[in-house]
């Protein structure tokens, strides 16, 4: 059912500085970004191997005008064979859906649970035509 850590995510405080420290200095590859609903950055897709990311969310002095995050862990993602079947299988299992399964701006479909400490968990499905299938 769980195929693998699709990524991690963090919102950070200076997205240049992170740039620069997970490229300049540990060597990931800048994959691509998605804004968000007006056009603003929003994320910043950090590429470790194949089919495997870290999401950097702009936070601190460079988020864009919405509702603030703390910096740091943001949220872990799982990747799914089946959105639907993950998402039935987390349910008989009384753990309910923050976020029914729904398509996501990559492509990709998703849901979202959390853990008993509250921690945030995506499911994702990749999709053939997402970024992160064709980077």
């Amino acid at each position: 059912m769980i195929q693998g850590i699709a990524h991690l995510a963090f919102d950070v405080a200076d997205m240049e500085k992170s740039l620069h420290f997970y490229c300049g200095i540990l060597g990931f590859t800048r994959a691509f970004d998605i804004p968000d609903d007006q056009g603003r950055p929003w994320i910043e897709y950090i590429k470790v191997r194949d089919g495997q990311f870290i999401e950097l969310f702009y936070g601190g002095r460079n988020k864009p005008e919405r509702v603030q995050q703390p910096i740091g862990f943001s949220h872990l993602c799982l990747e799914v064979r089946d959105i639907h079947e993950i998402a039935e299988h987390l349910r008989k299992h009384g753990v309910p859906l923050d976020v029914e399964p729904v398509q996501g701006k990559d492509h990709n479909w998703q849901c979202w649970a959390k853990d008993p400490d509250g921690n945030r968990i995506e499911f994702m499905q990749l999709d053939p035509k997402s970024p992160q299938m064709n980077c």
